[in-house]
């Protein structure tokens, strides 16, 4: 199979549809390539939660943030850690946090995508600064939502200006006199195909859906990678079309830059060897080692740096570590990441999703402790140690050790506000003083008052590439003489999301599906 065509876009995820779109609209021909089935386009996006870092919204001045560009961009470079040498990532930080009100918030309004009208505050920072303000914007339908009405908008053009080819995957970029000119690949049938294009964009992802690989890049302050890393991404994410891009000159950078998570568990119906869930951990819960100690000394809560919390995980010495909490905390506070879990957002049913904020999430605490036998319950805490030990079979959790850490945390709590002096708690009464956290966090009150009992068992899972493909503010992929490349462009996270690291070391979090919006329509801009 041999094609001819203006654009060839390799990727049908969020940025390669983006970008798509943009060109078919300036009438050019377009020629999307990818290695999943037609109903897999979208990508990641399709199951993603759907959050976005957004900047002097309307949702964010009738709750009362105060929010600009210019404290933005103070906060990511705080949060980021950039080197003097970050010249591309500082470029597309400053172009981010100047444009994601016009061309992602007002973009997706255009398209009838909207948002919730609760903005969430997530990454505070911890010892670095992080979100001085609220911005945490979720899209009401998740990112399914923007997937379908892009779609909505791109599949008529396929009759005329647009070429879709998939379960096909690209091998070899091609190149004649300094310029690249497509793609040489081989469909799931072992059938060859080459496509010729004027222009070039990768759109191919990241490549932490490589777990190897992740090992590999694994962060060097972070210690050795843990034995076990379950897979948030998935396995097309696995950066072959990166080693390419640098085969043919361009600059890979920051690839040790992951935005990894700390509390995964395996997927109780997997699709693929290693596929697990990302929970968003509950801040009440006590973070525990392999033994029943606390881990600190800084006590672990998610919501402030998350960052810190892998690097703390993966220190460890074992692979995993548990959260206890009770009923009480799982029905107010625990959720996982992700459109599968969280149906009321995603099918927007908003008498649902206030059942659900009001009462307590049954729904998903009794599906977890059907089918995941990572969420333990039990009703009392004998009980709890046993089913733990039963869980990991090297009878490491001590009831002693246990009973301990949890009774010196409850008779602490049980003394009342005006004795409380426990990091943890300080930390969950910030949270609670802004009004969509006070929803999904509960009043302190002593673990052992709320019967059953809950231990999840997590491990860290694998989630963003931060680094890649390295780029200017028109989306070319750059030499390592930071030439642009002929005909070659990358969007996306493979260009880890805009300069081969726009987010630095952390992300602001939110930043990846506009990240997608941005990178793409940077690209197709220049492209026209």
């Amino acid at each position: 199979m041999n094609q001819q065509t203006d654009t060839l876009v390799i990727g049908a995820g969020l940025a390669g549809l983006v970008t798509a779109y943009e060109l078919l609209k300036k009438g050019q021909r377009v020629c999307i390539v990818d290695a999943q089935p037609r109903e897999k386009m979208g990508g990641l996006a399709k199951i993603a939660f759907g959050g976005m870092a957004i900047v002097g919204t309307p949702e964010q001045k009738k709750k009362g943030v105060k929010d600009s560009p210019e404290l933005a961009l103070k906060d990511w470079y705080s949060f980021a850690e950039f080197s003097d040498d970050d010249i591309y990532p500082k470029a597309w930080a400053k172009h981010y946090v100047e444009h994601s009100l016009e061309d992602v918030y007002y973009y997706m309004k255009a398209l009838d995508v909207s948002f919730l009208p609760a903005v969430n505050w997530v990454e505070r920072g911890l010892f670095i600064p992080g979100n001085s303000v609220p911005r945490y914007h979720i899209i009401w339908g998740c990112s399914a939502r923007l997937v379908s009405q892009l779609l909505a908008q791109i599949l008529p053009f396929e009759s005329d200006k647009l070429q879709l080819v998939f379960n096909s995957t690209v091998e070899e970029l091609t190149r004649e006199n300094r310029k690249i000119t497509g793609c040489k690949g081989v469909s799931q049938q072992g059938k060859a195909f080459e496509i010729k294009a004027e222009n070039t964009v990768v759109a191919c992802g990241g490549f932490t859906g490589n777990i190897e690989r992740v090992k590999q890049n694994w962060p060097t302050d972070w210690g050795k990678a843990p034995e076990v890393i379950l897979n948030g991404s998935h396995p097309g994410n696995n950066g072959v079309l990166h080693d390419e891009v640098a085969r043919q000159g361009g600059q890979l950078t920051h690839m040790q830059d992951m935005w990894n998570y700390a509390a995964g568990i395996p997927h109780p119906e997997p699709e693929y060897e290693g596929q697990g869930l990302s929970l968003i951990p509950c801040k009440s819960a006590l973070w525990l080692d392999h033994k029943g100690r606390r881990i600190g000394p800084q006590p672990l809560v998610t919501g402030f740096d998350t960052n810190y919390l892998c690097q703390q995980l993966s220190q460890q010495e074992k692979p995993y570590s548990w959260q206890l909490l009770n009923k009480r905390i799982a029905l107010k506070e625990f959720a996982i990441s992700g459109s599968e879990h969280n149906p009321m957002i995603r099918d927007r049913r908003l008498s649902g999703l206030l059942k659900e904020l009001v009462f307590g999430n049954h729904r998903l605490f009794e599906q977890m402790s059907d089918k995941s036998a990572e969420f333990v319950v039990a009703d009392n805490l004998s009980q709890l140690h046993e089913k733990m030990n039963s869980l990991t079979a090297d009878n490491a959790v001590n009831l002693d050790v246990l009973t301990r850490t949890i009774n010196d945390f409850d008779a602490m709590v049980a003394r009342g506000k005006h004795q409380w002096n426990d990091d943890q708690i300080r930390r969950i009464l910030h949270a609670r003083q802004w009004g969509s956290d006070k929803l999904r966090t509960c009043y302190p009150k002593p673990i052992l008052d709320g019967s059953p009992l809950v231990a999840i068992k997590v491990n860290i899972i694998s989630r963003k590439s931060l680094g890649g493909i390295q780029t200017n503010l028109h989306s070319q992929v750059l030499d390592n003489a930071n030439n642009p490349l002929a005909g070659l462009y990358a969007v996306g996270e493979a260009a880890g999301f805009g300069g081969g690291g726009a987010s630095g070391k952390r992300s602001l979090e939110g930043t990846f599906l506009s990240g997608c919006l941005l990178t793409a329509q940077q690209a197709a801009k220049a492209l026209t």
